[in-house]
Formats: structure tokens, sequence, C-alpha cells
């Protein structure tokens, strides 16, 4: 090879399979990177025999210095790809995953696990997000009937009302952390029941519907009861906002354990715009009422077992409750709407 004015004269193959011409600069500027790379390489090999007996991924160097990579994927095990998984987190990207082939989807039998890589990532999603007292509240695992997805599924959307029972209610937009009347008159109400998945929902689409003061649906109710329910004779207890007075329910024809529109130690109407807190504890079997975050009182105490949020709001087209979680003073969190 000759030097000719500074020029390095080489045969060499392009792209085109023409004869090309390297000059000495470009030539020095190849040998500098192929240095370069030779110390990373070194680097890597040093830090993998730093971290236990592990071989470093081969790395192989080509003449032209184009760097490859080869990785071994039988060393991403299960537990890696759990790991990467889990960043996902959210149910519909879970769902796709699970739709993209058996391996995410299908149940492994040769794993540790009893059930499918997204399934493992959505129990630990839950287990590792809920309270105590959302688990209570959350469908079990069941095999074959309800599975972890849909479990954490129905985590991120405990505060919504997903039943519309009566005629004059709705979802505005089709929102479903709120709910609008469609009447013309009347008020609402703030409250909780115990839950009632048996209920027929669609039987009281056209109708007028209320918890408290029908006696004709007392019997239905109380056909619901589970064990659930707990000793506590208290099944539905709402708080009027526009009269800011307590009304509960045993919803047992002529019983004593039902008091309508009473007074309590605290008691304040509300005034659109205003946000009501209400927090129930389940430790204390209490339900405790905020107004704009300023503590009213103890609207009742004796409740057991779980119970739902539900808001009555009685014919009138300016009724509009969003709810969502907040969080309260002195207290730990509470369900604001």
């Amino acid at each position: 090879m000759a030097d000719d004015g500074g020029v390095v004269k080489r045969l060499k193959t392009a792209e085109g399979g023409q004869d090309g011409v390297v000059t000495a600069e470009e030539a020095a500027q190849l040998r500098r990177r192929i240095v370069e790379l030779e110390s990373e390489i070194e680097q890597l090999r040093r830090r993998g025999q730093g971290e236990g007996d592990h071989e470093v991924l081969p790395v192989v160097t080509e003449v032209n210095v184009t760097v490859s990579t080869a990785v071994d994927l039988s060393r991403v095990t299960t537990g890696i790809v759990t790991h990467i998984t889990s960043f996902l987190g959210k149910p519909r990207e879970l769902l796709n995953l699970a739709l993209t082939c058996k391996s995410f989807g299908w149940r492994q039998p040769v794993s540790t696990l009893n059930w499918s890589l997204v399934e493992e990532v959505s129990r630990q999603a839950v287990c590792s997000r809920a309270t105590d007292n959302e688990m209570g509240c959350l469908p079990q695992y069941v095999r074959g009937a309800t599975t972890w997805l849909s479990i954490l599924h129905r985590h991120e959307h405990l505060l919504v009302f997903d039943v519309l029972l009566g005629g004059y209610i709705e979802h505005p937009n089709g929102d479903k952390t709120a709910v609008c009347s469609t009447g013309d008159d009347g008020g609402y109400c703030l409250s909780v029941a115990v839950p009632m998945p048996g209920l027929d929902t669609g039987a009281y689409q056209e109708e007028d519907f209320s918890f408290i003061g029908d006696d004709d649906l007392y019997a239905v109710f109380l056909a619901q009861r589970s064990d659930d329910w707990g000793d506590s004779n208290v099944h539905e207890c709402d708080f009027s906002c526009e009269e800011g007075t307590l009304s509960f329910t045993a919803w047992e024809e002529n019983a004593t354990d039902e008091i309508s529109n009473y007074d309590w130690d605290g008691m304040e109407p509300c005034q659109s715009g205003d946000t009501v807190g209400m927090l129930l504890n389940f430790n204390e079997g209490t339900l405790t009422v905020y107004r704009n975050n300023r503590r009213l009182g103890v609207l009742k105490d004796g409740l057991s077992g779980p119970y739902c949020w539900y808001v009555n709001l009685l014919k009138r087209s300016a009724d509009a409750v969003s709810i969502k979680r907040g969080t309260h003073p002195n207290s730990d969190g509470a369900t604001s709407v």
C-alpha cells in the first residue's frame, strides 16, 4: 500500500460493488473507534465478573466496525417478564397483552404460578394497591368465575354509580362517576346501602324508586340478605342534602329500627356547589359527614358488613352529583360526593 499525496489507496468493496478510496484520516478514525469498542467490551467483561460468575452476553466485532449483540432468551425467566409486565399496570393494557399469545394470557402448566402471567401481574397490582377495606369490597378470586384481571378493573373503578334505578336518573354524557336527574321537582340524598348483587335492576327503570319508605319493596331487599351483612339492622342510611336530616331503615314492615328525616347533632343543610364528604369506618361501624372539608359529626353508628355508596335524586333537573375519592381533616381518607 503506497502513500500518494497524503491519500491511502486500498481496494474496498462498497455497497454498489465499486472500488473505493479511504483517506489516511478516515483510517485513523476507524482505528480509534476500534480501540474505543475494545475498551468498552473489556469494561463490560470486568463488570460481569464483578457481579458473579455470569457470562457477559457475547459481542461480535466485525472488520467493518459494525457491532451486533446476541441475547440468550433462556436467561429471561418468568420473574423478569412479570416484573417488566408490571409496569403496564392498567387492566386494558394487560388485556391487550393477554390477547397477543398464549404465553401471556394462558395458564402455564409448567410454571409455579396457578394462573397466567397477566393474572399474576393483576394479582400483584391489586394486593399492592388496595387497602384492607377496599379488599373487603372487591369480589373474591374464583377460578373460572372471577379473574384477577377483572378484580383489578373493579379496583380502579370503585367509586362509580354503576347501577341506575328509577325513571328519572341518568349518567351525564355516559360518565359513570356522575348522575343527574331528568325530572322537575324534589331534592337529593347522599347515602349508603348494603350490596344486593342479585337484585333485578331492570324491574325499576320506569318508576320512582327509593330504598326507604316503600314497604312493598322491603321483602325484595331482604331476600338478598347474606352472612356478609353482619348483625346490624341498619341496611340503608342516607343524609338529606336539602335539610341535613338523617334517615335509615332495617327494611322490615312496621319496624322500630326505622327513622325518616331525623334531626341529629351537627346537622346542616347543603347548597348547590357544596362538597359533602362521607367517611365510612368499617372498624368502628360509623358513617361521618363533612361539609366543604368541615366535620359535621357522626351521622350513624352501629353499622356492620359491606356497604355501597348511592345517591338518591328526586325529579329535579338541576340536581347533579359526582363522586370521587377525597381526603378530609383528621382522617386517613374518605369518599367525597
